[in-house]
């Protein structure tokens, strides 16, 4: 019998800023909405409700906000509950994360992969970079460690 799969991964931006509540159990989740184009289609887009849990969800509610780009993997789950205005049968599939990826730069642009600036290690202009002689000697393999 073959094994079921529910893996789902869409890239998309946010259409609101995430919304971080706590569960009376005390964990935190995250809820927020991506817009996805669809290929081949100037104006329309697909949406999709995601939620995060605990330390995903904080980061998620710490870095993204609407109209940032970012990738989403996780699962779909259906639910269903009675609309108490309508006392109908409602549902929707909405998707789990299990990682999210930031796709812009800490101010919004697209040229960045990280939510926080990184240091950098390059030398500065105008510091002296002193590159010291390599001798052409063999490299004794009995000398590595590993």
């Amino acid at each position: 019998m073959a094994k079921s799969i529910n893996q789902v991964i869409i890239m998309g931006r946010l259409t609101r800023d995430p919304e971080m509540r706590t569960t009376p159990g005390g964990k935190s989740v995250t809820s927020f909405s991506l817009a996805v184009d669809r290929q081949g289609s100037d104006d329309t887009a697909d949406f999709f409700d995601i939620t995060a849990w605990e330390k995903l969800g904080e980061l998620v509610n710490q870095y993204l906000s609407k109209g940032r780009r970012c990738l989403v993997q996780g699962r779909l789950r259906q639910e269903s509950w009675d609309d108490k205005e309508t006392g109908k049968k409602r549902s929707r599939v909405a998707v789990v994360a299990s990682d999210v990826t930031f796709l812009d730069g800490p101010t919004g642009d697209e040229g960045g992969s990280s939510a926080a600036p990184k240091a950098s290690s390059a030398p500065k202009k105008g510091d002296d970079v002193v590159i010291e002689d390599i001798d052409d000697k063999p490299i004794d393999l009995s000398e590595i460690p590993f």
